[in-house]
């Protein structure tokens, strides 16, 4: 996810480095032919490229408030999961009244804990088309690991063995049957949230839509030096540049905003967030094994990196 703080314009910039470069060259060679070879005749009414510019305005400002409305169901969706996690837990371990603190129940306790977990990694790297079960082998242990691996759909069949579970403590006597039906809305809770990502990642963003944008933006970027050109002269080209910079800019960032399981620097950080449920669910569990990554969870904003995921 992009930070507030050390973003290069070497990088802002650079998203639309080819096309800027070419926006120049074609300014350049219309102030050229006006100037240099009078081609006078070439010029337009200023008012054609600013309707078409005031067009685009409303169209890009549409088009952005979608991608965004996109991201942010994203972020929500998985500040639902920080909760869920830990409601979840917090459950699990106050539900199952354990007076003598049995061994058999407290790696129970463990074991659910460590695979919620693995849980918020393997949903994390399936939606960006990673392997899920990649990192899984240090949470989960082999048997469960080789029942999760027969699944296409790797967090569903974690949640699977969490319902397995639950059924369990309730066969056993661990949890009573009211407790049982509020692990279970939790569960169903975060099947939801999981099923709220799947949907932004496989919902397209209609291409078509896109396209046309796309092509209203470079047909006003040709016109706009025939409308500068006669008021302007050479001081035409910088002007030209700039108004576009910002219309492809907007383009861009809307782009990038609609896929919020890219594995880009704009998308939602579901790492991060994985690995703060690992440490505030390690902690509740008092997990003594449990070593916190400090260049993972360390905040960057004063070193050179500028995105974390």
């Amino acid at each position: 996810m992009l930070l507030k703080k050390n973003v290069p314009l070497t990088y802002i910039f650079g998203k639309i480095a080819k096309e800027l470069i070419m926006v120049s060259a074609y300014a350049v060679g219309i102030v050229v032919l006006y100037e240099n070879f009078h081609f006078t005749r070439i010029s337009i009414p200023i008012a054609v490229p600013a309707l078409l510019g005031t067009v685009i305005s409303l169209l890009l400002a549409f088009r952005s408030n979608q991608a965004y409305d996109r991201w942010w169901e994203a972020r929500i969706i998985w500040g639902g999961i920080v909760n869920d996690s830990r409601s979840l837990t917090r459950q699990l371990l106050y539900f199952i009244d354990d007076p003598y603190y049995s061994a058999e129940i407290q790696l129970f306790k463990e074991r659910f804990v460590r695979r919620q977990i693995a849980w918020c990694f393997g949903l994390s790297q399936a939606l960006r088309n990673d392997n899920p079960t990649k990192g899984l082998e240090r949470l989960m242990k082999k048997e469960e690991l080789d029942f999760i691996s027969k699944y296409k759909n790797v967090p569903m069949s974690i949640l699977e063995l969490h319902g397995r579970d639950i059924k369990m403590a309730l066969k056993e006597g661990w949890i009573n049957p009211y407790q049982q039906v509020e692990l279970d809305r939790t569960l169903s809770s975060l099947c939801d949230r999981m099923g709220g990502s799947e949907r932004i990642k496989n919902t397209v963003f209609p291409v078509t839509y896109s396209k046309y944008i796309n092509m209203t933006i470079y047909l006003f970027i040709i016109l706009l030096p025939f409308g500068l050109i006669e008021f302007f002269g050479y001081v035409e080209v910088p002007i030209v540049i700039a108004i576009s910079a910002a219309f492809l800019l907007i383009e861009k960032m809307a782009i990038h905003l609609q896929d919020p399981f890219e594995n880009k620097p704009t998308d939602t950080p579901t790492t991060t967030i994985s690995k703060t449920i690992e440490r505030d669910l390690s902690q509740m569990l008092n997990d003594a094994s449990y070593q916190e990554d400090k260049m993972a969870m360390e905040p960057v904003h004063s070193s050179k990196t500028y995105y974390i995921l």
